[in-house]
């Protein structure tokens, strides 16, 4: 099974016509397209590359709680 991600898109029509969709839960994340519907698509697609980038360039670090005893 596949985990799902929620996504919140703000997405903003411009006087141009077009629209613009940015998010607040993935940095990076801008797309303009001529339709409401392709700015979803697009945003689906490049949401989904940046999130596989991220967890690609994660380095997991190594934590390990050690008691140390030291004579005083």
């Amino acid at each position: 099974m596949k985990k799902e991600l929620h996504i919140m898109l703000d997405i903003e029509k411009l006087p141009e016509g077009c629209y613009l969709a940015t998010s607040r839960d993935v940095q990076g994340l801008v797309v303009q397209a001529k339709t409401f519907e392709k700015t979803i698509e697009i945003a689906e697609d490049v949401a989904r590359q940046i999130l596989h980038a991220q967890k690609a360039k994660q380095v997991r670090q190594e934590r390990i709680m050690y008691p140390m005893v030291i004579a005083a």
